[in-house]
């Protein structure tokens, strides 16, 4: 399974408010979700990877 972050996906940052959506809801679906450390001059710290088919479902979803 590839696991990919928002920005990844979505092509730009997601912002605060949209990760802390997708992660609730992947929470409450039992999503496993992983981490990775990253640094770059706009963040320092941990993202959180998806299931890349959950972030494609999500966005078809939530896009419509």
């Amino acid at each position: 399974m590839n696991y990919v972050s928002l920005y990844d996906h979505l092509g730009h940052a997601a912002g605060k408010e949209l990760g802390k959506q997708v992660a609730e809801l992947a929470a409450s679906m039992g999503i496993k979700i992983q981490t990775r450390q990253i640094a770059n001059p706009a963040y320092t710290g941990l993202v959180c990877l998806y299931p890349d088919t959950f972030l494609e479902l999500y966005f078809k979803v939530h896009n419509a």
